[in-house]
């Protein structure tokens, strides 16, 4: 895998891990956490969890000051339960439950990979949040007012000291209970932040959207790569 590949599958990562916290239950009890952010949690889970699916449009920046690094750019995802389909980087990755689709019109390349639960690189609700159940504990953090939106934060720390994240904050609505934002800050001096600047529930989706058309994409001349 080339570099620039790499660092989009890393970018498409991070989304992934991102989106799938707009959409999954938030239930877990962390070490040394405190009350008002379990019950803030617990009310984004509940508020989540009502809806059939949900679409979102997002911003993507990272930011790094010491290399003098500044990339924005912008995607939209579909999300139903772990299903998820996304269009990020000019690519769109599509989860149908049991495998992992990466469509990559620029190189005219579909990557297949299993969704094995025991492999790092396949990222789930489920198993977005069992990561976080051992890794961290959190606390209130700071509140902030963004286009008269009460944005209230909640700061979750590693506790693995070798970590490559600091900590990361995870905005939430104060009024509607989603998901505003998440920034995570990394020990190398990057920080990621996910914005959501659309956000959609109980659409009307086609049963054809968490399905890969392998013979589509072979007629008009894709290779197809399995992993």
């Amino acid at each position: 895998m080339n570099s620039l590949k790499m660092k989009k599958s890393i970018k498409m990562k991070k989304l992934v891990l991102f989106l799938v916290i707009v959409m999954a239950s938030i239930t877990m009890t962390f070490a040394q956490s405190d009350g008002k952010s379990k019950k803030l949690l617990d009310e984004v889970s509940t508020k989540m969890n009502s809806y059939k699916n949900i679409y979102v449009e997002f911003k993507y920046v990272l930011d790094n000051t010491k290399e003098n690094v500044h990339q924005e750019t912008r995607g939209n995802a579909t999300l139903k339960g772990d299903l998820y389909n996304v269009n990020f980087l000019g690519t769109n990755q599509l989860f149908d439950g049991k495998k992992v689709f990466t469509i990559i019109p620029e190189d005219e390349e579909v990557n297949i990979s299993d969704a094995d639960a025991d492999d790092n690189n396949t990222l789930t609700p489920s198993k977005f949040f069992s990561f976080y159940e051992k890794g961290f504990t959190y606390t209130w953090d700071k509140i902030i007012n963004i286009q008269g939106r009460q944005i209230q934060y909640v700061k979750l720390m590693p506790i693995d000291s070798n970590s490559e994240i600091a900590n990361v904050l995870l905005g939430v609505d104060v009024k509607t209970k989603h998901i505003y934002n998440l920034i995570e800050k990394g020990n190398n001096s990057t920080i990621t932040t996910l914005t959501i600047s659309k956000f959609r529930t109980n659409q009307t989706l086609s049963s054809k959207l968490f399905v890969f058309d392998e013979a589509k994409y072979k007629k008009e001349g894709y290779l197809i790569n399995r992993l």
